[in-house]
């Protein structure tokens, strides 16, 4: 392989819903190639703008497609921000260095399943919140193939609420959506409910004890997860075991360091790495290896958009100790419209890696400056 040097960078912002802005960044090689990584932080986007400025520069002068993984190890960070923006150079580094191969980046790890087991979060397609509106988008999702499925039915729910002896009142309203969705689905599908870190131990405890009775296949993230919750959250593990349940949780960690105190006190049974978070693709296999010699498994995090699905589909190739694959469900047609091929159909809970090099994704120009939420920042080497 020539050496290839890096031309130019830009960071794109595109405005998908009222609540959700999708973040891409984009390496230009000098040889004419572009790679695309993807940093969605929803709500922290100035951030993102800051530590572009501080690391994409330095990228430029420093990083090279030959040595894709080299950049992200040497600006490892525990703050999510600036883990966004290395961990979206590092997509694009491995995407360039794929295409310089005539490969794809599956190829280039060495595939070891062709065939990805994928989950439809339908929770952002929902709009009304009644449980009449999460049956309607779990039929939806069912009509496009799926056969698991994940929702955030607990608006009502906080950890005030809970602190307050409320939560148990509260959560009622949710549990009636998760039926709701259930009897949709049948009794077979597999259920996740994610929780979004709003519960106490003890209401916590209550939900597990309904869950079951709903057939729930995991509860994600009951709990804030600060060093203080971990024995909690071990406890509430093995309620869950007992239920017959998992608990999955870990989603916004950033790097194995993160992740390792919780696996080894056993806190979960599922861990869900971001790519836009973790770190880089190196710390995402360095957190798959370890999750699977402690008897973790691995269900990467993946409610965002194209350029991070395509990313994951192409790593989810190759992990060990691996569950299945989170897909954002019908959130916005731009989840297609933006990338120049759509993804393969979903088939009874399976999709296939998109054709091409790299990670088979490639933006489409005119759809994001058409969808552009703030003006495009650009770099030079």
């Amino acid at each position: 392989m020539n050496d290839v040097t890096l031309r130019s960078a830009s960071l794109h912002f595109v405005r998908v819903t009222h609540k959700t802005c999708w973040t891409f960044l984009r390496l230009h090689s000098e040889d004419g190639r572009t790679g695309e990584g993807e940093a969605t932080l929803i709500g922290q986007e100035d951030s993102l703008v800051l530590q572009a400025n501080r690391l994409v520069p330095v990228a430029l002068s420093e990083a090279s497609p030959q040595d894709p993984g080299a950049f992200a190890r040497r600006y490892a960070s525990e703050n999510i921000r600036q883990a966004s923006i290395v961990s979206a150079i590092d997509q694009a580094l491995w995407s360039l260095h794929a295409q310089m191969n005539g490969r794809s980046l599956a190829q280039t790890l060495g595939v070891e399943r062709d065939r990805i087991p994928v989950y439809a979060n339908i929770n952002r397609r929902t709009e009304s919140r009644t449980p009449a509106g999460f049956a309607a988008s779990a039929q939806k999702a069912i009509a496009a193939g799926h056969v698991a499925f994940k929702i955030a039915p607990f608006d009502e729910v906080s950890p005030k609420a809970c602190a307050q002896g409320d939560g148990a009142r509260a959560m009622q309203v949710g549990l009636s959506r998760v039926a709701a969705v259930r009897k949709v689905v049948g009794p077979r599908a597999r259920l996740m409910i994610d929780c979004h870190w709003r519960f106490d131990e003890p209401t916590a405890r209550a939900l597990n004890e309904a869950a079951a009775k709903l057939g729930v296949y995991w509860i994600e993230t009951p709990m804030v997860e600060v060093e203080d919750n971990i024995a909690a959250l071990a406890r509430l593990r093995r309620q869950c075991n007992s239920l017959g349940m998992r608990q999955a949780g870990l989603e916004t960690s950033v790097g194995w360091n993160t992740i390792r105190p919780y696996c080894e006190a056993d806190a979960y049974d599922v861990v869900m790495p971001d790519m836009k978070y973790i770190g880089g693709l190196h710390e995402m296999q360095r957190t798959v290896e370890a999750c699977a010699s402690l008897g973790v498994l691995v269900s990467p995090h993946n409610p965002s958009g194209p350029i991070c699905h395509a990313a994951s589909l192409q790593v989810s190739t190759v992990l060990t100790a691996f569950d299945m694959l989170e897909l954002q469900f019908d959130e916005s047609p731009l989840f297609d419209q933006l990338v120049s091929s759509p993804f393969a159909p979903i088939i009874d809970g399976y999709t296939k890696l998109p054709a091409g090099q790299g990670i088979g994704a490639v933006l489409s120009e005119a759809v994001i400056a058409n969808h552009a939420d703030q003006p495009v920042r650009e770099w030079r080497g």
